[in-house]
């Protein structure tokens, strides 16, 4: 069956659609995305404005006629930390309902963290041993530890790199002060953790997702995307510990030069390398793997497997149908 999945997250709205079925790995049939930066629409109450909210309602119709000339049999919308943590986020939910038909479900920082996790697992499989997962997103940052499918351990920190940029990172090229001043406040929010997960002993293999990591592991030295999804991307922390003073002294524009960083990422790139850095230094990592899979994927992983148990609504589904059983992974 074609299964579409709408990601309303920070930095993006992303309408993946696949062809699945259960058993069989998901292949990609078209992939629809359109930048809106909802983390950055925020105003002095956290909410989101009438602007912010119009460009959404209009994505999502954007994204609905393309689900539809792909011939989406099932929807999976979703939202994350941007309009999770919108203090007028029932009125946003409200509206795109009633104007698109869509029912967003607001996934909770550890369902991020969960079905990353599980996205992660099934794309290595079992001989990867205990897995230490990290994904850097627009609002947040996730990390996620475990052996089996559910992780024993999952956390969402306020990292995401576009929130920090938003929030600490002004100036252009960034203010030194301003900098450092990040970095001792990520470090601090991801050292609170730690502890978390070291109780479970070393991963056997680390990896991470999101575009941010590709990016930094795209500047060290890793393949590019048009070499194919099955070559492996590492990113060594010698390299990243490298590249961070670099692209502290450059201005938006220099970084949206370098090879692999696409220019509506260019701005929040040194928010996210001081963000990875912290983590692999705290967590003690001195190599981590790319993933090619990530939330989406971990959505329809998980709709597939709950396919026999539970039957997709008439119209635009639901993640809530397809995700029976979801919960918060408590702190240890």
């Amino acid at each position: 069956m074609r299964l579409g999945v709408l990601d309303v997250g920070s930095n993006t709205v992303h309408l993946l659609v696949v062809d699945a079925h259960p058993g069989a790995r998901p292949l990609p049939a078209h992939s629809h995305k359109a930048e809106l930066r909802l983390a950055q629409l925020l105003d002095g109450d956290g909410a989101i404005g009438p602007e912010g909210v119009d460009k959404l309602v209009s994505v999502v119709h954007e994204a609905l006629q393309a689900a539809e000339d792909k011939g989406v049999e099932d929807l999976l919308p979703f939202a994350t930390s941007a309009v999770r943590e919108a203090s007028n986020a029932d009125d946003v939910l409200a509206r795109v309902q009633d104007e698109t038909g869509v029912e967003l479900q607001v996934l909770t920082g550890a369902e991020e963290a969960r079905l990353t996790f599980l996205a992660a697992r099934r794309w290595f499989g079992w001989s990867a041993g205990k897995l230490l997962v990290l994904d850097i997103g627009g609002g947040s940052l996730e990390i996620a530890y475990g052996i089996d499918e559910e992780p024993d351990a999952a956390v969402s920190l306020p990292l995401g790199a576009g929130r920090l940029t938003a929030g600490w990172l002004p100036g252009d090229p960034p203010d030194p002060e301003d900098i450092r001043a990040l970095r001792r406040h990520a470090r601090a929010e991801i050292a609170r953790t730690v502890g978390e997960f070291s109780r479970f002993g070393a991963p056997d293999h680390v990896v991470a997702t999101s575009k941010t990591f590709k990016q930094l592991a795209r500047l060290a030295g890793a393949a590019r995307s048009t070499e194919g999804l099955y070559v492996q991307r590492d990113l060594k922390r010698e390299s990243l510990e490298a590249w961070v003073p670099r692209l502290s002294a450059m201005t938006t524009a220099q970084r949206a030069e370098l090879p692999g960083v696409s220019e509506g990422r260019a701005g929040q790139l040194l928010a996210g390398a001081l963000v990875a850095e912290g983590a692999m230094d705290l967590f003690g990592v001195e190599v981590l793997e790319i993933c090619p899979w990530a939330l989406r994927e971990g959505v329809i992983l998980r709709r597939l497997d709950h396919m026999g148990s539970v039957q997709p609504p008439h119209g635009h589904g639901h993640l809530r149908d397809a995700e029976p059983h979801i919960e918060a992974v408590p702190r240890p």
